[in-house]
């Protein structure tokens, strides 16, 4: 890029409480908000796609941090009044909704009062976070800081004088502190090993999770059982723990502290034994007991890496700070823990906190796929593996034992990233994957989408649809042309899912939505689908309609909503404005009926009302980067088809962009762009080069992106015939482009 790009400026705390965006105006302000309006996020120490997190604990919903109550619909009700915590945990969701259970494993407490004081909420002064590092002062005077590596956390701890000083661990915590949110161990065990280093582990869910832990004090050590010290011992062990006989446990160091004395302690995690957790400790860290600095060091500089592959230039900070921050949000999940699965034997790829596919498989995983090609392989390898050993490619996946696969919100969704990785030519034994791609779309409402031809809720009829297209590309890839023209024949499903009458999908159930949230997905034979709603002009107003133009701004759900508010809402049949997942590609249809300039309109609304700055700055709960990585591809211009190996164009919100993809870069760059500004009046392409070609068309192809290039966009304030004629491809009309096989 020819001008200065300043380095990217990451706030942990957008998301981490209620929305608060300036008033909504435009189509912005008729769009409705089903979900929770909060981001769900918290600002504890990270590690990109880390297996660790560490953060302030107040036992808030839904990640343990924060102020809020459980909460499905409308505004969350507060917990607490202000930001409170009783310790710093590890293993945190990030921006999630309901997910059941929520880790929080491993609570250490710093601490100035009595063992019977633990679990105080204590106030929070002095917040402050980084990728990478977390850091705040309890309201009594001790300073907290956390920071991580792929498998570890280094605590720092500066206390103020006191003749008696501690720091406990409690291994008994886990979950939520709001009704059934508790998780209890099943089984424990502790260890002190000698001075300063110590072991356990606690079955969780049905997963051993095991820790090493090393304290740089000459303190004392002691063991703890009910809040009671057992001096002289030296191991806990409980082998049948059920929520009627739980009693906290721990241990803790104490000793005299001199004001500013810090306490450094080192833990290192593993789901295959302490053992594990020790070598995962010393390789994170190496072998010094003080080792914060260096671990912070060396967590920034790998941010700093990850976060340099996509470069944006703004003159605006705020704008600057927003982008940065949703990349960041992008790269936290899901958690990748090579060698760590309890479940089966192996040292290859694991993963956990796949929560869920359907809230990341359009926008999260093709961001994975562009920026870090081999670490999305990585994912599949372990999506295979989940496949192999537990009989389904997972919807969705925690660090824990037995089905939790949310089968309701989506079928098949583990084909599109498949797809993707497949006509992308990455490497990865494809006639492994046919096998358990084939055999998963059978099951659940697959054998139902076989027998009958369809299944519902009638969007997975959609689903598996184009999970039938998706393996079918893989079969091709095999050389298998007998089953690719078998799915091929199934992929043509799609069409029994929509009512000729209306355009829409049929009636059914549906999943945080309506038939129009589901009816405007991008499906592989959009030309068909407008066809079968009337043709351009009907399905650019049903769209219109959609959209809410012409239409009165709507009331957003309150603080508990009643039954009959949300049903008025859901009536609206309105877009969801990234409030939520199920219509987050809608914006796009518009290209398929040569409309780009529509496409711009709504995508400016929403980039631009519907991020922000500040603690209130999602539109809703940012479900482990699916919404953040969604403004990411928006802000540039882009937007990937899922499992189409695809990229749609649009007017980007920033004048210069650059990507590092596999080829080395790609460049998208304007000419006539104007700073966006909320409210304002939308830019559109009037005309584009590729290369230095002049292009056409709305869409590229996946290698174009991947390969590296320089995409010019010619923008201005009223819309041409750019992009009327040159449509993406759909399946009736011209193949998709698929990737020549070696």
């Amino acid at each position: 890029m020819n001008a200065p790009v300043a380095p990217a400026r990451v706030d942990p705390f957008i998301g981490t409480e209620v929305t608060d965006l300036p008033h909504r105006t435009g189509l912005a302000a008729r769009w409705w908000s089903p979900k929770p309006q909060i981001g769900n996020t918290h600002p504890g120490a990270t590690y990109p796609l880390g297996m660790v997190s560490a953060c302030a604990y107040s036992g808030a919903y839904p990640t343990g941090y924060g102020r809020y109550d459980l909460s499905t619909e409308g505004v969350p009700a507060p917990m607490h009044d202000r930001q409170l915590a009783s310790g710093v945990t590890h293993f945190q969701q990030s921006g999630t909704g309901a997910i059941r259970k929520y880790y929080n494993y491993f609570r250490v407490t710093p601490m100035v009062e009595p063992l019977d004081a633990l679990g105080t909420l204590w106030e929070i002064e002095d917040e402050e976070a980084e990728p990478g590092w977390y850091s705040a002062t309890l309201s009594t005077g001790i300073r907290c800081e956390v920071t991580v590596g792929p498998k570890s956390a280094v605590h720092r701890y500066t206390f103020p004088r006191h003749h008696d000083a501690r720091l406990v661990v409690d291994l008994s915590l886990g979950g939520l502190a709001i009704p059934f949110g508790a998780t209890v161990p099943l089984r424990a065990y502790l260890q002190s090993v000698g001075p300063g280093v110590a072991q356990g582990q606690i079955v969780v869910e049905g997963a051993p999770l095991a820790v090493h832990l090393e304290c740089d004090t000459d303190w004392r050590q002691l063991l703890w059982y009910d809040r009671r010290l057992m001096p002289g011992g030296t191991r806990l062990d409980f082998d049948a723990i059920r929520p009627t006989t739980l009693r906290s446990f721990g241990l803790m160091w104490a000793g005299p502290a001199e004001a500013g004395q810090s306490v450094e302690l080192r833990m290192g995690f593993s789901l295959r034994g302490p053992e594990q957790a020790r070598e995962n400790l010393y390789l994170d860290c190496g072998p010094a007991r003080s080792s914060f600095a260096s671990r912070r060091a060396a967590t920034a500089r790998t941010w700093a890496e990850h976060l340099d592959l996509v470069e944006v230039e703004t003159s605006s900070p705020e704008r600057r700070t927003v982008f940065s921050t949703a990349l960041y949000h992008s790269l936290v999940k899901p958690s990748f823990a090579p060698a760590e699965s309890p479940f089966w034997p192996g040292d290859g790829p694991f993963a956990f906190d796949i929560s869920t596919m359907w809230d990341i498989y359009r926008t999260q995983l093709p961001l994975l796929t562009t920026l870090l090609p081999r670490r999305a392989v990585e994912l599949a390898r372990a999506l295979l593996t989940i496949c192999e050993e537990e009989g389904n490619l997972p919807v969705g996946y925690r660090m824990a034992r037995g089905a939790d696969r949310f089968s309701r919100q989506g079928s098949a969704l583990a084909h599109t990233f498949l797809a993707d990785l497949c006509q992308a030519g990455l490497p990865l034994d494809w006639d492994w994957a046919l096998v358990h791609m084939h055999n998963d779309l059978r099951r659940t409402y697959g054998e139902e989408y076989l027998l009958r031809g369809v299944a519902h809720p009638i969007s997975h009829t959609l689903d598996l649809a184009f999970g039938y297209w998706c393996t079918a590309k893989v079969a091709a890839h095999v050389g298998d042309r007998t089953l690719a023209a078998q799915f091929d024949r199934l992929a043509r499903g799609w069409a029994a899912a929509y009512d000729p009458a209306t355009g829409l999908l049929r009636d059914s159930t549906f999943y945080e939505g309506g038939p129009w949230n589901y009816s405007f997905r991008l499906l592989h034979d959009m030309a068909a689908r407008i066809d079968l709603a009337g043709g351009d002009e009907a399905f650019v107003g049903m769209l219109d309609t959609f959209f809410g133009y012409g239409a009165a701004p709507v009331r957003l759900p309150g603080l508990a909503p009643t039954t009959a508010e949300l049903a008025e809402g859901y009536a609206l049949g309105r877009f969801e404005g990234l409030n939520n997942e199920p219509d987050m590609d809608a914006p796009w249809a518009y290209h398929y009926a040569g409309r780009p300039d529509r496409t711009a309109e709504v995508v400016h609304a929403v980039v631009n009302q519907q991020f922000g700055t500040g603690r209130g700055g999602l539109p809703g709960n940012d479900d482990s980067g699916g919404l953040s990585s969604w403004y990411v591809w928006a802000s540039l211009g882009l937007f990937p088809v899922a499992g189409q190996h695809l990229f749609l164009v649009n007017a980007p919100s920033f004048p210069r962009a650059r990507l590092a993809v596999a080829g080395g870069a790609f460049e998208i760059t304007t000419t006539g762009f104007v700073e966006p500004e909320p409210g304002g009046r939308a830019q559109y392409v009037r005309a584009a080069t590729l290369n230095g070609e002049p292009l056409e068309r709305t869409w590229l192809g996946g290698d174009e992106v991947h390969h590296g290039g320089h995409l010019a966009l010619e923008l201005g304030d009223t819309p041409t015939g750019w992009g009327h004629d040159g449509r993406p491809p759909s399946a009736s009309t011209h193949p998709i482009p698929r990737p020549e096989v070696p």
